[in-house]
């Protein structure tokens, strides 16, 4: 069954994204305060990308800390990343950020909401993924 962690920023827009998707999803705390997510089964991670296109900051605080957490950066089997593409070179860099670091596939990008054809391409995507593992 499919399994989504995500971090949203107060705009929610990576939240209105995952809720389309219609999958089983748990949020990355966004404040500091609120106690860490601790994920004990293989998920997928969809991010958005911050840093203005600037290649410092591009992964949220919030992420780096949940990843920092050694069982829940091994169970992430891949990532989505959302973006800016007036970030130019950058647009969804934290998805290759992580993508590298963990060595999981960057599955997908897409730009701010999400279209309903993005939509659809990751329903599509994550259905036949999580059929392979």
């Amino acid at each position: 069954m499919v399994y989504v962690v995500y971090f949203s920023s107060a705009t929610e827009n990576t939240k209105r994204f995952v809720e389309k998707l219609g999958f089983e999803a748990d949020r990355i705390p966004l404040r500091a305060m609120e106690p860490l997510l601790y994920v004990d089964k293989p998920y997928v991670l969809i991010t958005p990308t911050y840093g203005g296109g600037n290649v410092k900051g591009a992964v949220p605080k919030q992420v780096i800390k949940f990843l920092n957490h050694e069982a829940n950066r091994a169970q992430c089997v891949g990532v989505i990343s959302s973006g800016n593409t007036n970030f130019g070179t950058a647009f969804c860099l934290a998805g290759d950020i992580i993508s590298a670091k963990l060595k999981v596939p960057h599955m997908y990008k897409y730009e701010l909401l999400g279209t309903a054809s993005d939509v659809a391409k990751v329903q599509e995507g994550l259905r036949e993924f999580w059929q392979k593992i």
